[in-house]
């Protein structure tokens, strides 16, 4: 039998508001996250939606995360175009290695039992 476990995230972001002090300059939101800049770019990897009581909504892995993530958030034909409000935490994961971006999709999927995800789900 194979063993997975998933890693420890990279990053964690939450849907919050700037608390701003003397000196501080504003952050426009991202659909509610003021911590998204902190998403690395050029980096692959996997990453969790999750709500607010911490079910996980979504799993997606991308070349590079930041912009799929965003994709999400913005595009018409993403599975979470319906939920997007429903999003309240980000899990970030860099996993350079398509192959293990892929086991650890799926694994994730099918163990969490993401709620809006329907390929390569594997129970019911």
């Amino acid at each position: 039998m194979i063993k997975i476990e998933l890693p420890k995230p990279d990053l964690v972001i939450y849907q919050r508001e700037q608390v701003l002090k003397d000196g501080d300059v504003p952050i426009t939101p991202f659909h509610g996250f003021i911590d998204f800049h902190k998403i690395t770019r050029d980096k692959g990897g996997f990453f969790l939606f999750y709500n607010k009581a911490n079910q996980v909504l979504f799993v997606g892995k991308a070349r590079k995360i930041r912009q799929r993530i965003k994709k999400h958030f913005e595009d018409n034909v993403s599975p979470m175009k319906k939920y997007r409000d429903e999003i309240y935490k980000i899990e970030v994961y860099e996993v350079e290695d398509p192959m293990e971006r892929e086991i650890y999709e799926t694994y994730a999927i099918n163990t969490l039992r993401a709620k809006y995800n329907i390929d390569k789900v594997f129970y019911e």
